[in-house]
Parts: structure tokens; C-alpha cells; sequence
């Protein structure tokens, strides 16, 4: 039997029923303060939508495109899909109850692994020695 995901002692269900303010005080203190000065534009814009999807029915096919990155999570949040911009492409990411009290940016990273290749034709004095392919 999966084990029933909890925050902080309160069960998801619980979470979603809690008012704004009750939620804000389960969160770290960081979390907590940025939330104590209010959203920016930005985030109050993708607050707003989806309360609005929420209100509709919920889980739409097409998932939201958003650049703010410092968006904590919600618990009205789980289970849709945002895909979050990473510098270069819209990555989707499917929020989890796990994920609730973290930032957007956390789970798309900005910056991919370096690959090196093979060195050039000189690219160094001993590369005068590497067969050519």
C-alpha cells in the first residue's frame, strides 16, 4: 500500500481546504517572507490562471507557458502541467504533491551538460599527431 503523501502533518486534501494565509505559515521562512510582500506582476498573472483553469474543470490538455521561474508551488497547483521556459525552450513539468512549497525553477534547469568532442586539427601541438578520420 503507497504511502499517503503529507506536508507538513496535513494530508493534500486538507492543503487545498486551507485558506491562503493558514498555508503560508507551514512554509520555510523564506518561502514564507517573499510570500509576506506579495506576488509580482508575473506571478499574480499565473496565480490567476490557474484558479481560473481550476474554476473551468481543471486539468486542460494544453498546459500553461510561463516564464516566472520564482513561482512557489501550491497545492492548487498539482496536477497540471506548466511548462516553464529554461532560457531557450518551454519545458513541461507535471507538478507533483511532492513538489508543493518549492520554487518553478527548481525542477528545469537553465543549463545544460558540457559534451566535448574530439579535438580539432590543430587544435594542439600534439593533434598534429592524431590520425585523420
Amino acid at each position: 500500500m503507497p504511502k499517503e503523501f503529507t506536508y507538513r502533518g496535513f494530508t493534500l486534501e486538507q492543503l487545498r481546504k486551507m485558506s491562503r494565509d493558514e498555508f503560508i505559515k507551514l512554509l520555510p521562512a523564506r518561502l514564507r517572507r517573499s510570500l509576506e510582500r506579495g506576488f509580482t506582476e508575473s506571478q499574480r498573472r499565473l496565480f490567476e490562471i490557474i484558479v481560473e483553469r481550476q474554476q473551468k474543470g481543471g486539468l486542460e490538455d494544453k498546459p500553461i507557458e510561463t516564464h516566472c521561474r520564482d513561482m512557489i508551488i501550491f497545492p492548487e497547483m498539482v496536477g497540471m502541467t506548466i511548462s516553464l521556459h529554461d532560457g531557450k525552450t518551454f519545458v513541461p513539468i507535471k507538478i507533483e504533491p511532492e513538489m508543493i512549497g518549492h520554487y518553478l525553477g527548481e525542477f528545469v534547469p537553465t543549463n545544460k551538460r558540457v559534451v566535448h568532442g574530439a579535438p580539432g586539427i590543430g587544435a594542439s601541438r600534439s593533434s598534429m599527431y592524431v590520425p585523420l578520420k
